[in-house]
């Protein structure tokens, strides 16, 4: 496969799950600041753009930071890589670029989303928006399951998907901790994740701190826990890189997913849970070192899109 063609379908899987997992993001802070009284609207609001790797977009301390304004870079703004608007659009171009592999029917789901994307938000329509954009992002994730052979035009789409849901994930969890006073709870973040029920019937009871982060980090079977997407990953690289070495490896890509993955796997919960910001920057430096591994492997004569780097 065309070096140009492989990295343009590793990006919109990428673009794709960014979005989406935005989206969540977005959904489950500006709820919580809607609900809670007691929370501090600009603390809030900085803290979540440093989650997003955004704090630079922040004003001067002196000047408060609203719920719109985190609305505008976030969710609508096309010049801020880190924002859903910014990661339709760039999928979009990326379906252009590699038109002659992708779909008439990912191409029509790509196209149509980009066009009707918004470029204000009403107050009154944003949980509206967020379900829009998940019902869009799935639709373009289920028309490539059902329409693309597993080759490796698959198992690029989907590396790029694996890696950035183990981020976005990992974002998520983060905003466990977003301020001093309150962050959204457990049952909050595994609804988010759509793994509320999943939850339900693996651990059948209310949702604990231990075993909520237990499952949404550690659960090999559940698609949105950073374990599955990490060793999800590990197999699109696999069948993509089929090497076989008789010591060690010499897959970087391969070497930075596993040692998270044990570094997780074999860690106790608990001792994650009392570090949960650190470790997740972890996660997030590793998806950046494989990400980094896999264009200078498969990519080495293109640039790497921007995104806007970690939880700070």
């Amino acid at each position: 496969m065309l070096s140009r063609i492989a990295e343009s379908l590793f990006w919109i899987g990428r673009y794709i799950e960014r979005a989406d997992g935005t989206a969540r993001i977005l959904d489950v802070h500006l709820q919580l600041l809607l609900e809670d009284p007691w929370m501090d609207e600009d603390t809030a609001c900085r803290s979540l753009l440093s989650v997003m790797g955004s704090s630079a977009l922040a004003p001067d301390a002196s000047v408060p930071v609203r719920r719109e304004d985190v609305l505008q870079h976030l969710a609508v703004d096309r010049s801020n890589p880190a924002s859903i608007a910014y990661a339709l659009s760039a999928a979009r171009e990326n379906a252009r670029r590699a038109r002659e592999i992708v779909s008439t029917e990912l191409w029509e789901t790509l196209n149509t989303t980009s066009a009707r994307m918004p470029r204000r938000l009403h107050p009154d329509k944003v949980h509206d928006f967020f379900q829009w954009v998940r019902e869009r992002t799935a639709l373009a994730v289920g028309v490539v399951d059902s329409s693309t052979s597993r080759d490796e035009a698959w198992q690029f789409f989907t590396l790029g998907r694996s890696i950035e849901r183990a981020d976005m994930t990992a974002r998520l969890l983060a905003t466990r901790s977003l301020t001093q006073v309150s962050g959204p709870s457990w049952t909050t973040i595994l609804r988010s994740c759509g793994a509320y029920e999943a939850y339900l019937r693996t651990y059948r009871g209310v949702p604990s701190a231990r075993n909520a982060a237990e499952f949404l980090l550690l659960d090999r079977l559940f698609p949105r826990s950073i374990i599955f997407s990490i060793q999800h990953a590990e197999q699109c690289m696999s069948a993509i890189d089929p090497r076989a070495d008789r010591v060690g490896h010499s897959n970087t890509v391969l070497r930075a997913l596993g040692q998270i993955r044990n570094d997780l796997e074999y860690r106790p919960i608990s001792e994650i849970l009392g570090e949960l910001p650190q470790h997740m920057r972890r996660v997030q430096k590793v998806t950046r070192e494989a990400s980094e591994a896999i264009r200078s492997r498969f990519f080495p004569t293109q640039a790497e899109p921007s995104w806007i780097g970690e939880i700070s």
